[in-house]
């Protein structure tokens, strides 16, 4: 069974999610409000369709540099090769295409929130003069260069950052992601965890945007299914020891524990199940849902579950992939980076402009967002489209994507995974 969202929000008011998640043997629509517990909801909200902007006709020459901020370091380097290669075969295959618009990316590093190197390389793009920054990865790391991308008019798409505080963010019009707000995937896990039969749950919780806005949605979403939160260990990033958060954890006993973390997962899992904690119990979430075969001894998490957003990977998609990264052991966030690229593109397209402006005000609408577009899922169709002047709505590897007013995905999915006695994950609904 997958799980299914819309959403529907304005910039001056939070993403209300309507979502499908897993109670006993059905499936329940709820809608899950930053401000109160799910409860069931009778319809599905319209999609704001807006006033569509013209598409001009005509054939274009255009050249658009778009640069990357993606972890090639930090705690979530292991998402850095996905992200780089969807966008990388984006680029290829719309450069292939010729079609009258070549792109050019320039790849440059995240790190994580201990060093500045996103300052320096989203410095270093910008005097590039990019269009367009793809990342970062980490909600807390986009929080330390958004306002100085957004003030340079550039546009900022993240594949992958989930914190619910950037739906209201004050961005200019030039913030939009394709990961959706962690709103949904809380609510996901709560359930999860409570459908599987837990009534107290322990929350291991990295201390940034992304960790405790996860955990207190997780939380919310547990708690309204009938369990208790019963610890709540936080730590910062750059940690080293967790003996005290994991014995909190320990002597609470809870039924399960969800593993809020990043990278410091490789550490704190095999030091609670060390400690007796069963590894069946333990939940883990988009930030560090990988495979842990070459980390952890065989069978250490045999049976945990985690969440991961995006729709299960065709097989077509991911071999386009390994044809640009062979080496590529995860796919997380692939999807959402190769969608990034390809709506920048097409808003570029639509706009017959590179200005990061134009390319704002055109992304809702080439995501099927605003307007009236016809489907396309390649970029052949889509600027065959729009040559002739025509709307499009692009639905791409990720999914249906229709952006909101707030940038946001209106649509999403949450994949439930369970890890093996390989300790590699298998998408299972």
């Amino acid at each position: 069974m997958s799980v299914f969202a819309k959403a529907t929000a304005s910039r001056s008011a939070r993403t209300a999610w309507t979502g499908v998640a897993l109670a006993g043997v059905s499936a329940l629509l709820l809608t899950a409000c930053a401000s109160g517990a799910p409860e069931p909801a009778e319809t599905e909200e319209p999609a704001d369709t807006g006033d569509a902007l013209e598409i001009e006709s005509g054939e274009r020459d255009l050249t658009l540099k778009v640069g990357t901020i993606l972890p090639q370091s930090g705690t979530l380097a292991f998402l850095g090769p996905p992200e780089e290669a969807g966008v990388a075969l984006a680029a290829q295959e719309i450069n292939e295409a010729d079609l009258g618009l070549t792109i050019e990316v320039v790849y440059r590093d995240s790190g994580d929130t201990t060093t500045d190197i996103a300052t320096v390389s989203v410095t270093d793009l910008l005097s590039q003069d990019v269009s367009a920054i793809i990342g970062a990865a980490s909600s807390g790391v986009s929080f330390t260069v958004i306002d100085q991308i957004t003030a340079a008019g550039v546009v900022q798409f993240s594949p992958a950052n989930t914190s619910p505080d950037f739906t209201d963010y004050e961005d200019n019009g030039l913030y939009f992601r394709t990961a959706p707000s962690d709103l949904l995937q809380g609510e996901v896990l709560g359930n999860q965890i409570a459908e599987d039969g837990a009534s107290t749950l322990g929350l291991l919780v990295l201390n940034d945007p992304y960790g405790t806005g996860l955990a207190a949605a997780t939380k919310e979403a547990f708690e309204a299914a009938g369990g208790e939160v019963v610890a709540e260990e936080l730590f910062n990033t750059g940690d080293s020891n967790f003996d005290a958060q994991l014995s909190a954890i320990n002597a609470a006993n809870p039924d399960a524990v969800a593993v809020i973390t990043f990278d410091e997962a490789k550490v704190v899992v095999p030091a609670l199940v060390g400690s007796g904690y069963p590894g069946d119990q333990l939940y883990f979430v988009d930030g560090n849902l990988a495979d842990y075969s070459a980390d952890f001894a065989p069978g250490l998490i045999a049976g945990a579950k985690g969440t991961l957003p995006g729709p299960k990977l065709e097989d077509d998609f991911r071999d386009r992939l390994l044809a640009i990264d062979p080496d590529l052991a995860d796919y997380s966030y692939a999807p959402e980076s190769y969608d990034a690229t390809m709506l920048i593109a097409l808003a570029a397209f639509a706009a017959n402009s590179t200005e990061g402006a134009d390319i704002a005000e055109y992304l809702r609408q080439v995501s099927g967002g605003a307007g009236d577009g016809e489907k396309v899922s390649t970029w052949e169709d889509a600027a065959a489209l729009l040559t002739e002047g025509q709307q499009v709505d692009f639905d791409g590897a990720s999914g249906p994507i229709t952006l909101d007013e707030n940038g946001d995905p209106t649509e999403a999915t949450i994949g439930i995974y369970e890890y093996g006695d390989d300790n590699t994950y298998t998408r299972i609904n």
